[in-house]
């Protein structure tokens, strides 16, 4: 039993679902945590790094309308779906805002949530020099 359970907790995180997944259990502060920003066509959402994936902060925004990728891909419409269900994801003018901060298993899936469709979190979040994700842990 004890392996079935490490099969799941491993697989289910790839394939987007969050369940088993715990929490961040001890509060980081703020300067603990490097900022990251994800833009796309105008829309501004700003996160970090967390020990059990990422995190978008409150207030960040996320396009309204899931793009063509989306559609490949549907966990990423589910997901979206699933935050605006619980209230996290609120439609503001022409952008969704997220109305309290959001954990996801990985950074690829937050900036997925972001773009409403496909993308690569180790290029789409940035810090505040433009250097991506990606460069930064190369370092």
């Amino acid at each position: 039993m004890e392996i079935f359970l490490e099969k799941i907790n491993q697989l289910l995180p790839v394939l987007g679902v969050e369940l088993l997944v715990p929490t961040a259990a001890k509060a980081v502060t703020e300067s603990e945590h490097k900022r990251l920003f994800c833009e796309i066509k105008g829309i501004k959402a700003e996160g970090h790094l967390a020990p059990n994936g990422f995190v978008v902060l409150k207030g960040s925004q996320a396009i309204l309308n899931d793009r063509a990728s989306a559609q490949k891909w549907p966990w990423t419409m589910n997901m979206r779906q699933c935050l605006k269900d619980e209230g996290v994801l609120e439609t503001k003018d022409d952008t969704l805002v997220f109305t309290r901060d959001a954990e996801f298993t990985s950074p690829s899936s937050a900036a997925a949530v972001i773009h409403g469709g496909h993308a690569n979190g180790l290029t789409a979040w940035k810090d505040k020099n433009g250097k991506t994700l990606k460069e930064i842990e190369s370092l």
